[in-house]
């Protein structure tokens, strides 16, 4: 099993807002290149998103949600399948109902994940993601960077106090306007 983070940031390692649906000023700085820049497997998740399970924080749950399952295309077929695991204290499993595969993990996230057998990939999620590293749980990142500098915003990496972490680089590729990055955990 391995955890997977999955995030548009940018080259100053915003990741808040990406869509622009929280309406923040600079929101919607990945969509600006374009649909195709965002489109699909863009992360090369590939078989995990057949086999794994997807953890989502609730507010990024509850955007899916809405979006998810009113698309027919291969990849939301693909995304409309998979387990789906949501992080919230406020959700119930009757809540999430509207998205197909869903239901709310029980008990504390990070025992939930660490009995997970399937690869779980984290997508958004911040807090989800936050508290995933604090307990040295994140094996990869895969990172899909936009040539765009916000200047201001929630950072994937915050600067202060955040764990410390040695990273290898597995690999580097353009996707469209943007490179996706592959780190894993250095050796120990």
């Amino acid at each position: 099993m391995s955890v997977i983070v999955i995030e548009f940031i940018t080259l100053d390692g915003i990741v808040s807002d990406p869509d622009g649906s929280d309406g923040t000023p600079l929101g919607g700085w990945a969509f600006r290149h374009g649909p195709e820049a965002v489109a699909g497997d863009k992360f090369r998740l590939g078989r995990t998103l057949d086999d794994g399970v997807l953890l989502l924080g609730r507010a990024t749950w509850q955007l899916f949600s809405r979006l998810w399952p009113g698309r027919d295309d291969p990849f939301a077929a693909r995304m409309n399948a998979m387990p789906k695991l949501v992080a919230s204290r406020t959700l119930t499993d009757t809540d999430t109902s509207a998205w197909t595969n869903s239901r709310v993990v029980e008990g504390d996230l990070v025992d939930a994940v660490k009995r997970e057998r399937r690869d779980v990939v984290v997508t958004g999620s911040l807090s989800v993601v936050d508290r995933l590293r604090a307990a040295d749980l994140v094996d990869e990142y895969r990172l899909l960077t936009f040539p765009t500098v916000l200047g201001a915003g929630r950072r994937l990496f915050p600067t202060d106090d955040g764990p410390h972490a040695d990273l290898e680089c597995l690999a580097a590729e353009q996707a469209g306007a943007a490179v996706l990055t592959r780190y894993r955990r250095a050796a120990r």
